[in-house]
């Protein structure tokens, strides 16, 4: 059985506030959620009431699966100056052990098309080993997510799962993974099979939608009982976050994708 963890950026909107969301998804039965970023300094994400926010999970016994990075886009390569993603990572990483958050998702920004995509990759090595050591000991995970750049983010470096284990391999670092997100790997025609295959465990976390369209499963069209299938049988047992844009009112949309994760 799989873990859930709703995004209450999307889903339990009909609450109202964020800590009401939480509330709505465990009274809903969820016992995990999952956020953008925490302070709302970085589009897509709005400011968050954090003492408010920690006092719903831990009110309910709700876990923090994940929350974003801030800034969302975090580099241009070049320029090579990324200190503002350095200085933000550390408030990220302590309101994550604030909220008793294991995750914080980075990505790769908008790269540079003046630059040999293999350069750019390596730098994003560079990047992520440097943040890496400056978060250490703090126990909190970075997980790369690439994403799609047909539909949601043209122009975003890293669109492919097998660069960003590239990259998490170049890091080298038990803290650092890939974020698989199903619903952008299906928008770039990947091979779900393979790409976790070859990923092993370096993947950190799985995020969902269907495709097209990026809502809840079955408006789209996955087979999720078959992917369900393939995500077992890579190996993963940790949380999965609905990052979709519900097409209906949230515990119905839900329902589908609750009755496989229970058996899957």
């Amino acid at each position: 059985m799989y873990e859930l963890a709703p995004n209450i950026e999307l889903l339990f909107t009909e609450a109202g506030d964020y800590q009401d969301r939480v509330r709505a998804a465990a009274a809903a039965g969820f016992t995990a959620v999952e956020m953008w970023g925490p302070t709302g300094a970085d589009a897509p994400a709005t400011p968050k009431d954090l003492p408010a926010l920690k006092a719903a999970l831990e009110e309910t016994g709700t876990k923090l699966t994940a929350q974003l990075s801030e800034p969302r886009t975090q580099f241009m390569i070049p320029p090579w100056d990324h200190s503002e993603f350095y200085r933000k990572l550390d408030e990220g990483v302590a309101i994550a052990q604030d909220l008793g958050c294991p995750r914080i998702v980075v990505g790769s920004g908008t790269g540079f098309g003046g630059w040999k995509r293999q350069v750019q990759l390596d730098k994003l090595i560079e990047i992520y080993q440097k943040a890496i050591a400056q978060i250490d000991g703090s126990g909190i995970t970075l997980a790369l997510e690439p994403v799609n750049i047909r539909v949601d983010h043209p122009g975003s470096l890293l669109d492919r799962t097998t660069e960003a284990v590239y990259v998490a391999r170049g890091v080298d670092s038990a803290y650092f993974g890939v974020l698989y997100d199903i619903y952008h790997s299906a928008v770039e025609g990947e091979d779900m099979a393979a790409e976790l295959e070859n990923a092993g465990d370096l993947i950190a976390y799985v995020q969902l939608a269907d495709a097209p369209g990026r809502g809840e499963p079955g408006s789209g069209g996955l087979d999720w009982a078959a992917t369900f299938g393939t995500l077992r049988a890579s190996g993963y047992d940790g949380p999965i976050g609905l990052e979709y844009y519900p097409t209906q009112e949230s515990v119905a949309s839900v329902a589908l994708i609750r009755e496989l994760a229970a058996t899957a």
